[in-house]
């Protein structure tokens, strides 16, 4: 056995100056060979995922017996007692194990404190000897860059951005691009070889190809807009978190001396200091070094959950967790891909190779979904319609009229004109431009879009499900009830502050209770907690969160804090008052004594005591209480149960429950003393000073709800979006939480008291349960249960002490659902527990801010980001990211993603009008004439450009409030509602009667020659010239109607809010003059020559604002069907009911006769 001191580890050679100075066995060149380092990074990590005393015993033991190459151990123990270091490891090593297999010791107890020696001694040895490091001098610069290669880098690769060209390639895979493309190409093929013959009776000018190839510059328009928009998105994001990488720089210890690096920069072996001050966040995985200094992290962001966490020297602090008090030093052991962080980026960023059980299939949103089944079948349409006028064609020009039978290159022109009619070309950039469009919208309303199509997919989702901390509330401790005077100044509305309540309320607290509290809080809060206060309003906080909310109420109340210390004797450390701050002493707070005092000397020689700490300690301290007119009474039975009463009814909202007292102690007065009567909560004896206080009050901590999240959670429900809770806390602040968001309402409650155990069955679950309802062992392997999943979702609405695969599951089990097909249960929760089920598949929309909550935002449909608190990793696996971290927000984008959906279908109801009435008309012109009175030239401008103007001016359309007053729409729902079909079939009979007549009867009523005759000759002829304008006049003003879906009778309704839709339909209009009246321009198009004089115009616009009133017409004639739809049901249920009655008025006759 080696000679040892009491911690194991013996005395250093003074000889052996490379041990002393930290670096043993180093290279001449002063960097570390592989070979010194008898630890792998592997084995670090593993200490990471463990992330106990155990663990680290382990990781002692593995390096020090490492394999040497030609396989027999290497006792790294011996080496070590060669060099002047006795070290010894099978006995530390032994002790750990020990200590962590017995029960956990009682705090400060003889066992905790050898314990916590032998895991800072671990720690010690694990730096110096296994990472050849130093607390107290860091590793050599020049070592940083083979300790890099060596252990990793802990810069992970960002994520490869999509190059333009794939993000083109992706954009092209639409169904509806893809027909365009073959119509394209076989329009260029068709017209180029079998119709070159034509072009000597067409006019020269038209080029044949003309038609395909701007049919193909379509779809390169739609494909770079989408490519393009998409590529300046990932440029956008990475903007957004430049200035967060740039100042993401960490204090550690190189060649003795503190110097700032990069997170990247930062190796394993670097010693990094941190402390609460910065709230620095630990860039890499480490074990925590001796002297103890009191470090508390919040473990938040990987766990979920929000409560502080002490750590102690030997104690694993994971990458990602920041410091909230205290401070210390670290040794760091895993970095980037092998942190317990990076491997969840990794998971993120590269799931093809983390698979993942709960993985399901990609698929396309549900707008896409739609788009592509409603395209295919436009599609077969259009190909019939193309089928039939070629059959027809063939069977009058061919076997009636004798035509040669070279006119066949003619018949299939014909037929492509008519399929490439019946496409709706426009149909990809109205969804491209609306998706835009509302991307840079919702940007300016705090939703940085990262993928188009999550834009309309919100506005399906069905669910939520939401964090606690920073979405739903403010992330800010804040003292929302206050006990003094004995009365209770409990706050229920969050957008009132409780020094305002307390001032108002009831004619005020006690002015002189007042300003005992007002010192009590300045004087007994720790110097590190600060309040960063700018024109009267508080900017920003550090340092302990619970003193911040005091510190915070004190501001509210008219008092600074800084002010009362400073002007404090045996507190100030300023000016005069300087000399007397060793006079006040500080009782520092513990977990033993769970409670934390400060006294300061009186003028009389005294002094007062200001103690806060946990109500039940303080209480049971108290002897005296302070009443309404700011007198010390005696602490009777029924105050003090008043006292426990509302220190419980704290606890159940949620709240952090503190008990405030003070102490008067005469001159003389020992603050040493210590009882013997009186115990710490550890069972040590208390200070003498700590007792027989007077109590002045309680004040309830919380997390408060942003004022305005119950007004969004209100419009969720409206809008039939189920509002989930997904949180690390304990259920009792869960459920305060939820039921003030109108998460939780008063039919989940079981009693009038809205509490935690008054909820009913599976409303509220913990992580631990949950996961134990949801999976079955099979074969020794965890698989999850949909069946009964099924049973629990519909009822839960908080879950509580999640853990980060939780919300995976929830996310996963909610998509995978299919309880909606069960009608018999679906019927039973709405009759049995008033919970409906929506009739399709849920849309989960999921929030996130923590590294642990990347994997559920990738899996979920829409995964939202926090952009302030939310970590890179979350930022990088969500689709949309919110820039204010308000759950509000959230209600923004529904509504814009709803908006999209209407916007989509305005323009399909706008293009499938055209696209009715264009069939129709080149049909019947294929069948009359064997030609069509709008050139294809013509349809092109039609169907393609001004269709993509109206596209653009539909898009623009605002979002209106009465969106979120009606459920989401059903996946499997067709896009065209009855409503557009009647208004479509309204218009197109209209627009179809109007051409045909002017097409049949159109020479007779305007006195001009037949079209077909003029055609025939060469020439473009004014009869079809007059039809093209005003087929396209009743497009502009139907455009001005396609504004409102659901027969609206003011279609003009909010039209000058929309400035882009005025100037399109405006541009669209000059257009259409110019083509039709500019010289050149005219044969271009196939108008005829000097266009049409003013009689034909103002006969052109006036059929077209015939479209208007015809409006009306048709919403008129729909509620009328509707209406007595509506009456011959209620006929036919009064009938039934009347033989229901007749048929049990006969059975006793019946009877009587049988």
């Amino acid at each position: 056995m080696n000679s040892t001191g009491e911690n194991g580890v013996g005395e250093k050679n003074p000889g052996d100056s490379n041990i002393a100075n930290g670096h043993p066995t180093q290279a001449d060149d002063g960097r570390s060979n592989p070979s010194d380092f008898h630890i792998s990074a592997s084995a670090l990590s593993e200490l990471s995922n463990e992330r106990t005393r155990t663990a680290l015993a382990n990781t002692l033991e593995k390096g020090f017996k490492k394999d040497a190459p030609n396989g027999s151990a290497v006792d790294i123990e011996a080496q070590f007692v060669k060099s002047g270091v006795a070290i010894d490891t099978a006995s530390l090593v032994s002790r750990i194990r020990e200590s962590e297999q017995n029960d956990k010791p009682k705090e400060h107890s003889s066992e905790d404190i050898d314990a916590d020696k032998s895991a800072e001694t671990a720690a010690h040895v694990l730096t110096t000897v296994l990472l050849r490091s130093s607390p107290e001098k860091g590793i050599k610069e020049s070592e940083v860059e083979h300790r890099r290669v060596v252990f990793g880098s802990n810069g992970i690769a960002d994520k490869n951005l999509d190059s333009f060209l794939k993000l083109c390639w992706d954009a092209v895979q639409d169904f509806v691009l893809i027909m365009l493309i073959v119509l394209g190409i076989i329009t260029i093929v068709v017209e180029t070889t079998l119709g070159q013959h034509e072009t000597n009776t067409e006019n020269s000018s038209v080029p044949p190809w003309i038609e395909g190839v701007a049919i193909l510059v379509s779809v390169c328009i739609v494909v770079f807009v989408t490519a393009g928009i998409d590529y300046v998105k990932q440029f956008a994001f990475i903007r957004l978190t430049k200035s967060l990488n740039e100042t993401n720089t960490k204090s550690v210890i190189r060649d003795g001396k503190q110097v700032q690096v990069t997170d990247d920069d930062i190796v394993v072996g670097d010693i990094v200091s941190v402390n609460s001050h910065s709230l620095a966040s630990i860039p890499a995985d480490c074990v925590l070094l001796g002297p103890f200094g009191g470090l508390k992290m919040d473990e938040s962001t990987l766990t979920g959950e929000s409560k502080e966490v002490s750590k102690k020297p030997g104690d694993v602090i994971l990458s990602g967790t920041t410091a909230t008090q205290g401070h210390g030093r670290m040794v760091v052991i895993a970095v980037g891909l092998n942190s317990v962080a990076g491997k969840i980026k990794a998971r993120v960023y590269e799931s093809e190779d983390h698979e993942d059980d709960l993985d399901g299939e990609d698929e396309n949103s549900p707008l896409f979904v739609k788009l592509d089944k409603l395209a295919k079948q436009i599609g077969l349409i259009g190909t019939a319609a193309a089928v039939l006028v070629f059959a027809a064609n063939c069977l009058i020009g061919l076997a009636i009229d004798k035509e040669p039978a070279s006119e066949i290159v003619n018949y299939l022109i014909i037929a492509i004109t008519v399929l490439a009619v019946a496409v709706p070309e426009g149909l990809p950039l109205a969804v491209t431009l609306a998706l835009a469009f509302s991307s840079n919208k919702m940007m300016k309303e705090q939703n940085l879009v990262k993928h188009l199509d999550a834009c309309e997919t919100m506005g399906c989702a069905t669910t939520i499900c939401t964090d606690k901390t920073g979405t739903l509330t403010a992330n800010k401790m804040t003292a929302r009830g206050f006990f003094i005077g004995l009365k209770d100044y409990l706050l229920t509305d969050p957008t009132i502050k409780l020094g305002d309540h307390i001032k108002s309320y009831d004619g005020g607290a006690n002015s002189k209770t007042i300003e005992i509290l007002a010192s009590l809080i300045a004087i007994n809060t720790m110097d590190e907690t600060v309040l960063e206060v700018e024109d009267g309003q508080i900017i920003r906080s550090s340092g302990n969160p619970t003193e911040a909310a005091l510190l915070a109420f004190l501001h509210d109340l008219g008092f600074d804090y800084v002010d009362i210390r400073n002007t404090t004797k045996g507190r100030s450390d300023q000016g005069s008052l300087a000399k007397y701050l060793t006079e006040g002493k500080q009782f520092g707070f513990s977990s033993a004594r769970k409670m934390m005092s400060y006294a300061i000397p009186l003028e009389n020689g005294g002094y007062r005591l200001y103690t806060k700490g946990a109500q039940e300690v303080i209480a049971s301290r108290c002897t005296k209480i302070v009443d309404d007119s700011g007198d010390e009474v005696t602490l009777a039975d029924g105050l003090r149960e008043k006292l426990k009463t509302t220190a419980l009814a704290y606890t159940r909202r949620g709240m952090r429950c503190l008990g405030l007292a003070y102490r008067d102690l005469p001159a003389g007065f020992d603050l040493e003393e210590i009882s013997e009567t009186v115990k710490n909560s550890d069972g040590t004896n208390a200070f003498m000073a700590e007792t027989e206080l007077v109590a002045l009050g309680l004040v309830g901590i919380e997390d408060p709800l942003r004022p305005e999240v119950p007004a969004a959670i209100k419009k969720c429900y409206e809008a039939g979006i189920d509002v989930r809770l997904v949180t690390g806390d304990n259920p009792e602040t869960a459920v305060s939480i939820a039921h003030q968001a109108g998460i939780l309402r008063d039919e989940h409650f079981e009693s009038e008291e809205k509490i935690a155990i008054n909820l009913k069955p599976n409303v509220l679950m913990e992580g631990k349960e949950f996961r134990a309802a949801v999976y079955r062992q099979t074969e020794g392997k965890n698989e999850f249960d949909q069946a009964a999943f099924d049973i629990i979702w519909p009822h839960l609405r908080v879950l509580a002490r999640s853990s980060p695969d939780d919300k995976l599951t929830l996310a996963h089990g909610l998509n995978q659902s299919n309880l909606y097909v069960d009608k018999a249960v679906v019927k039973k929760l709405e009759s049995e527990d008033n919970i409906r089920i929506f009739p399709d598949r849920q849309v989960i929309a999921m929030t996130g801010d923590g590294t642990n909550d990347a994997p559920a935002l990738k899996r979920a449909d829409i995964g939202f980001a926090m952009g302030i608190a939310g970590t890179q990793i979350a930022k990088d696996a969500a689709d949309i990211i919110l820039l204010d971290d308000n759950f509000a927000s959230i209600v923004t984008a529904a509504k814009w993603g709803r908006n999209i959906y209407a916007s989509i279908q305005k323009f399909l109801q706008f293009q499938l009008t055209v696209n009715i009435s264009a069939v129709i008309t080149a049909i019947v012109g294929a069948f009359s004439y064997r030609t069509t009175p709008i050139a294809a030239i013509q349809m092109l401008w039609v169907n393609l450009l001004m269709d993509s103007l109206a596209s653009l001016a539909l898009a623009s359309e605002p979002p209106v409030d009465s969106l979120l007053q009606k459920p989401p729409v059903n996946r499997t729902e067709h896009m065209i509602t009855k409503r557009m079909w009647a208004n479509m079939f309204g218009q197109s009979t209209y627009q179809i009667i109007v051409v045909m007549t002017l097409f049949f009867s159109g020479p007779e009523l305007l006195d001009l020659p037949p079209g077909h005759e003029v055609e025939a000759t060469g020439k473009n002829s004014k009869h079809y010239t007059f039809i093209f304008n005003t087929f396209v006049w009743m497009q502009l003003f139907n455009e001005v109607n396609c504004r409102k879906l659901k027969g609206e009778f003011n279609v003009f309704q909010g039209i000058q809010n929309n400035c882009l839709f005025c100037s399109v339909l405006v541009i669209t209009m000059i257009v259409q003059v110019i083509i039709v009246q500019v010289p050149g321009l005219q044969i271009a198009f196939g108008c005829a020559e000097g266009g049409l004089d003013g009689k034909l115009w103002g006969l052109s616009i006036a059929i077209g604002l015939g479209s208007l009133p015809w409006q009306q017409v048709i919403n008129i004639l729909y509620r009328a069907g509707k209406s007595y739809k509506g009456y011959r049901m209620r006929k036919t249920l009064r009938r039934n009911a009347k033989i229901a009655i007749r048929n049990e008025e006969l059975d006793p006759l019946t009877e009587y006769q049988a």
